[in-house]
């Protein structure tokens, strides 16, 4: 069993090396690139998406003009242990509407009911939800009440109500993660460790991925929409 807990400011640190964890194990299914677990490049992706979600979470404390919205679910028996999350950002200029930045739950605790639980408990703050999908994951998302809306490169967008929902959500700017001192050492490291031609094929690897994906996500919407 399970429980939601909301939170209203930057989260104690226990639970903030959870999340990231969780993120970094898990960075092929969070990340719009979809950088695949044999990709050389793979480290790199975990360290920036982690950094990305830990400047959301510290945004909780209303000092980055974010509106951030954290939702955990713990082990109702041991509370302390994190069992999944959903990370939203809320619309400045809309109360009922936000967008679904970060979803994903422990894969020993997946298939009960957790990450449609977190889904469901936002939609009774914010009717108006709006997320980013990969093609594959695009089922399960019309399984909980979303629809699509239309292709953005490798990914989907999907509504609860079938449309862009048109307000202001902010966003962090991530350019500046991959441009720290960290990511440039993680980088020459890998170079260090698999040769330049080898990080060459990883980029070309990740390349033509996006590449996949992309046709798989107009693909997923043309056949949306050859349905109505």
């Amino acid at each position: 069993m399970f429980i939601l807990h909301r939170l209203d400011g930057v989260p104690p640190e226990s639970f903030q090396n959870q999340i990231r964890q969780l993120v970094i194990d898990h960075v092929g299914e969070l990340s719009s690139v979809a950088i695949s677990a044999d990709n050389p490049l793979y480290p790199l992706y975990q360290y920036g998406v982690g950094l990305e979600v830990h400047q959301y979470l510290q945004a909780l404390d209303g000092t980055r003009g974010l509106s951030v919205v954290l939702t955990l679910a713990l082990d109702a028996e041991a509370p302390e242990r994190l069992l999944g999350f959903a990370l939203a950002i809320s619309a400045t200029d809309d109360p009922q509407a936000c967008a679904v930045a970060f979803l994903a739950v422990d894969p020993s605790h997946r298939r009960q009911g957790i990450a449609q639980a977190l889904l469901a408990d936002l939609r009774t703050r914010y009717p108006r939800l709006e997320l980013s999908a990969l093609p594959h994951q695009v089922p399960w998302f019309e399984g909980m009440g979303l629809q699509v809306v239309h292709a953005s490169g490798p990914q989907v967008l999907m509504s609860s109500t079938g449309q862009a929902i048109g307000a202001l959500i902010g966003r962090l700017d991530i350019a500046p993660i991959y441009q720290t001192v960290e990511v440039r050492q993680i980088h020459a490291y890998l170079l260090k460790q698999h040769g330049e031609q080898a990080m060459i094929a990883a980029q070309d690897q990740r390349d033509e991925r996006l590449d996949q994906l992309t046709e798989r996500a107009a693909a997923c919407v043309g056949e949306r929409r050859s349905l109505h």
